[in-house]
């Protein structure tokens, strides 16, 4: 179907099958800019896709009877400049040159069964007072000492001691059922 407007009126009016004529009428001239601009074939598809959202959203502001490329091509070029600044303050590194013991980086379980044990203990976790819980993360996630922790959370470390015991102790209690063998068929 040619870009007329009859189609651009049904653009404007945000009409789904409209808007995908003018995808496959316009996509080829959107990637060509995002691409020159993000110089990288899937963030220039992503710069597609969110310059058609953000035409899809325009569409009401749209003039019929006027060229539309000249609308895309700013838009593109505005998703793709934005990408670009997004992409230059979180500057990343390959995952390939990550320290393997980087906190940062998820190892997942080898086997289905330490999976559910991991399920568990998150679940435990949740089950504790926000003050325990607190408490068990600063000290196994972040690797305080009782002391850090009573510094860190303004408390008397006696108190720090005494709730790190209790959730301890009721964690204990919770996950009871991972330690006890399961008996085989």
């Amino acid at each position: 179907m040619p870009v007329d407007d009859a189609l651009l009126e049904s653009f404007r009016r945000g009409d789904d099958e409209a808007v995908r004529h003018l995808y496959a009428a316009y996509h080829r001239l959107v990637f060509a800019i995002a691409l020159r601009v993000l110089r990288d074939r899937s963030q220039a598809e992503d710069a597609v896709q969110q310059t058609f959202v953000q035409a899809w959203r325009a569409a009401s502001t749209f003039e019929v009877g006027r060229d539309p490329a000249p609308w895309l091509a700013t838009i593109a070029r505005r998703v793709a400049i934005d990408a670009q600044r997004r992409r230059a303050r979180r500057p990343t590194e390959p995952l390939d040159e990550a320290p393997s013991g980087d906190p940062s980086l998820i190892t997942l379980p080898p086997s289905i069964e330490q999976a559910w044990e991991a399920w568990q203990v998150r679940e435990a976790l949740e089950r504790l007072g926000e003050a325990e819980r607190e408490i068990v993360r600063l000290q196994h996630l972040e690797g305080f000492t009782h002391s850090e922790i009573a510094e860190h959370l303004g408390l008397p470390l006696g108190t720090v001691k005494s709730r790190s015991f209790r959730a301890h102790r009721e964690l204990a209690d919770i996950l009871r059922h991972l330690r006890e063998p399961m008996d085989e068929p």
